[in-house]
């Protein structure tokens, strides 16, 4: 005979899964009445479904009836109900009190039976991560802004927006190239869509996420490559909530922009900060030709502690800008963007521009030139710290190998080799000369 006390304490310390706790109730009386003893239930109600004193208050429940509720309706999703609702609970927090009306943008969650029509309507098996999201939020409205993140330049503009279970139903593709593949996210600006894949087709992985890219050079429209944004809804969702609520992403006009920061990407000359924040925009680039789109902010400020005579105004930029093969281009001229700004103690000026690489990385530093206001004949440099860019991991069409293999067979003495992943534009300008096609003429200005 166990004392009941004791066993009470090995459930406690050894913080047993509710299974184990179960599994209790049939082997004796004594062992039933220990399982159900509701402090035991509190655990797991807090762990496995956010379940606040508060809210147990308002549901006048015992915790084990709330767990054995809980568990009724949302059990499938124990692995992942409390990490989503947690980032949900996160982001609604943090913008709140800074982007309301975009809170206001989300739909209620759907019921199990709405998921499972959906399934049925496309023929397919949804992950049991995105249907758990969809449980607590069925995405948003069809609205500006949208809840994934935008981006802006003077001539584009771009903002996602979480669609909910219908609107992605409706979106599901069965053609080729895109095949069993669901949006998740659309910018009503540029029709841009992040997809998941729902099968492991056209050389996907399940349930992995990305950007579609069509392939320029390809005779056959099922070539789209794939920009990766994430392995699964879980990581991609996230990982994209905590870069939000951390500040890793800034609200700006009550807007998510999605420019990372680099905390070292900072450099100081004398009063004078300037940093930098990066971006790469899927929808202007393309693998094939070899063409990578960034965008960049570049915040200038001089401390507030500085001397009212230290107040100057911006003459001139350099750049000196290397791309992942180690070729430098100089760009020098007058202002930035058009402007000649002016910098006091305690003003902020920021400015996006952009630049294009034909590799997958790069990175540019530089240099602003500034003339003092009170003494104007004195001239002084502001260094622009180094900052690298760097395209996400993609995928190459397996509609394009099998064109190329087809060319090769043709043209067997000027084979070249290829890895399906392989993101190192060498191999591809070696086979671009092969093919004989023209060169892509021009590059994106330096600042927009």
């Amino acid at each position: 005979r166990i004392d009941i006390h004791i066993i009470h304490i090995m459930h406690k310390v050894l913080a047993w899964p509710t299974d184990k706790i179960l599994l209790c109730c049939y082997l004796s009386r004594r062992l039933n009445q220990l399982s159900s003893h509701d402090p035991l239930w509190k655990r797991h109600c807090k762990k496995y479904w956010l379940i606040s004193e508060e809210e147990k208050t308002q549901r006048n429940q015992s915790w084990k009836a709330i767990f054995i509720s809980t568990y009724s309706d949302l059990g499938r999703y124990i692995r992942y109900y409390a990490t989503l609702k947690k980032a949900w609970d996160d982001l609604e927090k943090y913008l709140g009190q800074r982007c309301p009306r975009m809170i206001g943008s989300l739909k209620e969650s759907v019921q199990e039976e709405d998921l499972d029509a959906v399934e049925a309507q496309i023929g397919c098996k949804l992950p049991d991560d995105y249907r758990c999201s969809f449980r607590i939020h069925n995405g948003q409205k069809l609205v500006v802004p949208g809840l994934m993140g935008s981006m802006a330049l003077s001539n584009h503009y771009r903002s996602e927006d979480l669609l909910d279970i219908d609107t992605a139903a409706g979106g599901f593709q069965q053609r080729l190239g895109l095949k069993q593949c669901l949006p998740l996210t659309f910018c009503i600006h540029t029709g841009l869509s992040q997809y998941m894949a729902l099968e492991s087709v056209e050389g996907r992985n399940k349930y992995e996420i990305f950007y579609q890219c069509p392939d320029q050079m390809a005779r056959n429209p099922s070539a789209i490559d794939m920009f990766i944004t994430g392995t699964s809804y879980l990581e991609w969702f996230t990982s994209y909530v905590n870069k939000v609520v951390t500040g890793g992403y800034p609200i700006i006009r009550d807007q998510i922009f999605r420019y990372v920061h680099d905390k070292e990407c900072v450099a100081t000359t004398g009063d004078i900060t300037v940093s930098v924040s990066t971006s790469f925009l899927p929808e202007l680039s393309s693998v094939h030709p070899p063409h990578y789109f960034f965008t960049y902010r570049i915040r200038i400020e001089m401390s507030k502690d500085a001397l009212p005579e230290k107040a100057c105004q911006l003459d001139s930029r350099y750049w000196r800008i290397t791309n992942a093969k180690g070729d430098v281009e100089e760009v020098q001229g007058p202002g930035v963007v058009g402007e000649f700004p002016i910098i006091s103690p305690g003003r902020v000026y920021e400015y996006t521009s952009c630049t294009t690489f034909s590799t997958t990385s790069g990175y540019m530093e530089g240099y602003y030139t500034f003339h003092c206001l009170y003494y104007k004949e004195k001239f002084f440099n502001v260094t622009i710290p180094r900052f690298h860019m760097v395209c996400p991991t993609f995928k190459v069409s397996t509609a394009r190998m099998v064109s190329e293999d087809a060319v090769e067979t043709n043209h067997n003495e000027y084979a070249v080799d290829e890895d399906e992943d392989s993101t190192d534009t060498d191999e591809y300008e070696d086979r671009h000369r092969v093919l004989d096609i023209p060169a892509p003429s021009g590059r994106c200005p330096r600042h927009t």
